[in-house]
């Protein structure tokens, strides 16, 4: 039995039975016999799929929204801006698929050679309950591109978003079978992945849990794709626009109430102008409204979970028996529901638990350094590497600290977001493989070389 919980009054919505073996074993045959259907479908005709199942989530927006808010506490604003990139993913992969997944001639060599794209087969994916919707179909909509069946695993405390991710594809006319979700526990997993059904694995989650599906997918010498956790740095210089990156980093540590792997989590500015972009951003955090997660204007919702709030207060507790300065926030607050304070620590240093570990909520690490050097050199020194941000002025300069720093992704005066066109993925502990882009499409296919050599004619008889 699984239930679906509503962390803004921790009372229960629904409760779901558990599928069955027998029912797990049916959705793979199914899902076997329908992607091998699938996968002679022509590519011109397959993104069809996608283009409607960017019309089925635009058409039901304002329910899958008030789904994901009731089920996990962002805030309504948010979940309804995460339907909308799950329907411009769909609508990208639906225009770009074609090129690329296009056979590549490869010219030099001697005879004709090119380089062709096919997909592997079903791919189980593991998904988290942070963002139910577009986790899934960042995924799901590039892998049935390449001709793909996929099985959705989601978090357990999100039962009601999963089941819609397989209405989704229902309503928008996928082949009965190529998409379908299975409720069962943590446990039952590496089942599934042994099976000789599944082709391969994605997973979003925890570095903790990635480490785990690895081993399980490795043993079974199947191909994966992890996104797990992260720790990004934001780097302020002392020449870049305080207010504005104070403004920016604002919003980068608390959407989606903090819960988020690429999250910026920890402020490494100079010292020079910290006590200014400090003030400037304690300023920002203190205009933020706790509250209600439905109502329109609210800022920070609860936690997803009373585990996580727990876990994180732990973690300030043990920052500022460290040494760091709390700041604001710190305490759960007084009211129904899995609700933590928006919270600075200040002066945290390396050995800190907030600098150390990724924190998965509401709480802001702020580091001071004496200049770049030491900034890109702290940036760099933890087991993550998802995201990055770096604001200064000097642009042809951020363009060279780039490329020091190790992650995924840096951005230079923004906030890092994941992009239906751009490579999202991560290093170190952050997991292995990309989604998105041309690349997240390939991850999932077999890329075949193909040589042709010469016909000799054959003389008549």
């Amino acid at each position: 039995m699984i239930q679906s919980i509503n962390p803004a009054t921790g009372e229960e919505i629904a409760r779901f039975d558990l599928h069955s073996p027998q029912d797990v074993d049916a959705a793979l045959t199914k899902a076997v016999a329908a992607q091998a259907v699938w996968r002679e479908v022509p590519i011109a005709e397959r993104v069809e799929l996608l283009r409607r199942m960017a019309k089925v989530l635009r058409a039901n927006a304002e329910r899958y929204a008030l789904m994901i808010t009731r089920e996990m506490g962002k805030p309504l604003p948010e979940s309804a801006g995460e339907i909308e990139k799950c329907a411009w993913n769909c609508d990208f992969y639906a225009e770009q698929a074609p090129k690329f997944l296009a056979d590549e001639v490869v010219a030099s060599t001697a005879h004709e050679s090119l380089i062709a794209y096919d997909p592997l087969g079903v791919v189980l994916a593991i998904m988290p309950w942070n963002y139910p919707f577009w986790q899934f179909f960042r995924f799901v909509a590039p892998a049935l591109a390449a001709g793909n069946g996929a099985i959705l695993k989601h978090a357990n405390n999100v039962p009601e978003c999963a089941l819609a991710c397989e209405e989704v594809m229902r309503e928008a006319g996928a082949p009965e079978g190529l998409m379908r979700t299975i409720l069962i526990e943590a446990k039952d997993v590496a089942a599934i992945i042994a099976d000789d059904r599944i082709a391969a694995v994605t997973l979003t989650g925890s570095t903790e849990v990635g480490a785990i599906v690895a081993s399980q997918a490795g043993k079974a010498l199947k191909k994966q794709v992890l996104e797990l956790g992260g720790s990004d740095p934001f780097i302020v210089l002392a020449d870049a626009d305080i207010e504005e990156a104070a403004r920016v980093a604002v919003k980068a540590r608390f959407v989606n109430v903090g819960q988020s792997c690429v999250n910026a989590k920890r402020f490494i500015v100079e010292e020079s102008i910290a006590d200014r972009f400090v003030a400037a951003y304690i300023k920002g955090v203190g205009e933020l409204k706790v509250g209600d997660p439905m109502e329109s204007d609210t800022n920070i919702g609860p936690m997803a979970r009373a585990n996580l709030r727990d876990t994180l207060h732990d973690q300030v507790k043990r920052s500022v028996a460290s040494g760091a300065t709390l700041a604001v926030g710190g305490e759960f607050v007084n009211r129904p529901g899995f609700y933590y304070a928006p919270t600075v620590l200040d002066h945290v240093t390396p050995e800190a638990a907030a600098f150390t570990e990724e924190t998965f909520g509401p709480v802001a690490a702020i580091i001071r350094v004496k200049d770049a050097d030491e900034a890109i050199r702290l940036a760099n020194q933890t087991e993550f590497g998802l995201g990055a941000a770096l604001w200064t002025k000097d642009v042809a300069n951020a363009r060279k600290l780039a490329r020091k720093i190790e992650a995924g992704a840096v951005f230079i005066n923004g906030m890092v977001a994941s992009d239906p066109r751009l490579p999202f993925g991560g290093i170190k502990r952050s997991g292995y493989g990309r989604e998105l882009g041309y690349h997240g499409i390939r991850e999932f296919t077999n890329i075949k070389t193909i040589w042709i050599g010469p016909v000799r004619s054959v003389a008549a008889k």
